[in-house]
């Protein structure tokens, strides 16, 4: 079942020295800025907690892993301040992640596009079923994935981050993003990949707590101007998204 809140809904259970942070919206488990909020804080609390070595982040139902930042408050977004607020929203999640003290296990059973790949991008490993197609559409609407680049760069390169970007109308499947480094591993069903997500979380579980803080930092280092790096490029977008062209793409999408 997804959730049929308008606000979105997040929950987290912890068992084992796991926590599976859920997410979920009924447009395509998509972010308003309250449910990015949300999850950013939720990110930080679970970080500090002792009885917590490893995050599973995974959102609700069937379909699609997470459709990105609401449409409706992007098309309702009339000057610069709003706009670098709207998209400053991804960038505190990512931040959240990068700096969070346990490693997140990103479990994706459905299509991904926009923010929502750069979610899975600031996973430290990611399990992913042959549905979770994704694609970065930003282009379209005349902006561009600037706020999440530095994440996807990260996993997949220049090259990987230019041919996704470039090529914004094309979905890219899951063995091209496994075989780019977003993904760790495919699985055929969603049964399969909760089956592997939950025993790997329980493995690193098992592991030294400090070991697993340390290597967390060692595998983030060199990310550490993104607080300022990410809201300069949510600037970038607060200024695009007030542009003649995507105004004119957006009422297009409206219609």
């Amino acid at each position: 079942m997804t959730t049929q809140h308008t606000e979105g809904s997040l929950y987290t259970n912890i068992v084992n020295r796991i926590a599976t942070i859920e997410f979920g919206h009924p447009a395509s488990n998509s972010f308003p800025s309250t449910l990015l909020d949300r999850l950013t804080k939720e990110l930080q609390r679970v970080s500090t907690l002792d009885e917590v070595s490893v995050i599973i982040l995974k959102s609700e139902g069937e379909k699609a892993f997470c459709a990105g930042a609401s449409f409706e408050e992007l098309v309702a977004i009339d000057n610069f301040e709003d706009g670098k607020k709207f998209f400053s929203g991804f960038a505190n999640v990512i931040n959240a992640m990068r700096t969070c003290s346990k490693l997140i296990i990103g479990s994706v059973q459905g299509k991904a596009v926009g923010g929502g790949v750069g979610l899975i991008a600031a996973c430290d490993y990611v399990l992913a079923t042959e549905a979770a197609s994704i694609k970065l559409s930003e282009f379209t609407i005349g902006i561009g994935p600037f706020v999440i680049a530095p994440a996807v760069e990260r996993k997949i390169g220049v090259a990987g981050l230019a041919e996704l970007t470039l090529a914004a109308t094309e979905w890219k499947n899951a063995y091209w993003a496994k075989e780019k480094g977003l993904f760790s591993k495919v699985l055929e069903t969603k049964n399969e990949l909760t089956k592997e997500t939950e025993f790997l979380a329980e493995k690193l579980a098992s592991y030294n707590p400090d070991a697993i803080t340390e290597m967390k930092k060692a595998l983030w280092k060199g990310t550490e101007n993104w607080n300022s790096l990410l809201l300069e490029r949510a600037e970038i977008t607060g200024k695009l998204v007030l542009s003649e062209f995507t105004k004119k793409a957006l009422s297009k999408f409206k219609k």
